[in-house]
């Protein structure tokens, strides 16, 4: 009888220490979570210097993206094709520790294409083409296209940020500050166009920042 009692009493200590093992077992680990994509499209416009890195120096390269401020609205709805208008750099462009570009710099540009907005084709459109910088009254050839756009907040915004390391080039031309993010119901296409997704006109307003990718490189010194 002991011994059955001993068997018995040993079985359910072998029984519990499975159990026990069971609930203990923290199972197969969480994986972690992913760290946030840094290749996502930037919704707000830089307001301090952009630098590029380019072994020529006084030559932007192809492929660089500028900041420019609108100076006078544009919309589908009236423009036309071939139609002039005027912008200045957002913020100084440096290369070596230099102002290679001073912000407040004219760039000017030209309507390539313009699509209104109508009952067939539902929203409105502009293809903006930048063809022209005029820096330190040079006026250098180059050609750009739109990649983004983005709304500004205005002169009363931009005035609490006056007098933190703003050149005179850049209170003079009003670029800076008062950038609010990225202009809502726009889209950029094929080309640089830039259309509207709610099936109107496309309207760009005087102080909008368009975002340029240079074509092909740009020597200005």
């Amino acid at each position: 009888m002991r011994s059955i009692s001993t068997t018995l009493a040993l079985a359910a200590a072998l029984a519990a220490a499975a159990c026990g093992a069971t609930t203990s077992d923290p199972g197969p680990a969480t994986a972690p979570a992913s760290p946030p994509s840094t290749s996502e499209v930037s919704t707000t416009a830089p307001t301090t210097p952009t630098t590029i890195n380019n072994e020529t120096p006084g030559t932007i390269p192809a492929g660089q993206e500028l900041d420019v401020r609108l100076q006078t609205p544009l919309s589908s709805e009236t423009a036309t094709a071939e139609q002039r208008f005027e912008s200045t750099t957002a913020v100084d462009l440096m290369q070596n520790g230099r102002v290679l570009v001073p912000a407040g710099t004219l760039v000017r540009g030209v309507v390539s294409a313009v699509d209104k907005a109508d009952r067939i084709d539902r929203s409105g459109s502009l293809q903006l083409s930048f063809d022209q910088m005029v820096v330190n009254g040079r006026e250098i050839p180059m050609r750009a296209t739109a990649t983004q756009v983005f709304e500004s907040g205005g002169i009363r915004e931009e005035a609490g940020t006056a007098g933190v390391g703003a050149g005179v080039g850049g209170i003079i031309g009003g670029v800076i500050g008062g950038v609010k993010g990225a202009i809502l119901g726009a889209v950029i296409g094929a080309g640089g166009a830039i259309a509207a997704t709610d099936g109107k006109d496309i309207t760009l307003p005087a102080g909008a920042i368009v975002r340029i990718r240079l074509n092909s490189p740009v020597t200005v010194r």
